[in-house]
């Protein structure tokens, strides 16, 4: 009986160690809000394209993660270092790594050793490691493809709108 529950709290606690690490505060980021993004993901041949829109909103940051419909995927806000569910849509923790990786990824790098634990991320040219599992290779800065371990991959592009901006 002991061993189970032993290794029932081995599981939770390397589930919850494997998670992406978030900045206690939040960084500026590398373009100005709102953002929108649209992301393709792409894992075993299988490719869906979603929308990511990202706001300011007083000191949090509001992640809105929508299908190509408009649907509302995921909505979180991200207010001193932790997830909060926006709205009534049911949590969504692939989408809270997603976001996690983003915000990494759109840190700009001499903000990197204030807003990240050391050893927990790797900056070489054109390409940033988070660990436990993201690889990120850039193209520019808003134009870059998301790796994680389990070959899931999120190729990352900037929206503009229609003057350029």
């Amino acid at each position: 009986m002991w061993r189970a529950c032993l290794l029932g709290l081995c599981l939770l606690l390397g589930a919850c160690a494997a998670r992406t690490p978030l900045p206690d505060t939040t960084p500026a980021l590398v373009a100005a809000l709102p953002l929108t993004l649209h992301i393709q993901r792409e894992q075993a041949g299988e490719q869906r394209d979603w929308l990511l829109v990202l706001q300011a909103e007083g000191g949090a940051l509001r992640w809105s993660l929508l299908d190509p419909l408009g649907m509302p995927l995921s909505r979180q806000l991200l207010e001193a270092g932790a997830w909060h569910n926006d709205g009534l849509l049911p949590p969504n923790s692939e989408a809270r790594e997603l976001f996690a990786a983003l915000l990494f990824a759109l840190t700009p790098d001499a903000q990197l050793a204030t807003r990240y634990p050391a050893g927990s991320w790797q900056l070489t040219a054109g390409q940033r490691q988070l660990a436990p599992q993201w690889r990120i290779d850039y193209r520019a800065p808003l134009d870059f493809t998301l790796y994680t371990t389990d070959a899931l991959t999120y190729r990352v592009t900037a929206l503009t709108s229609e003057d350029g901006s």
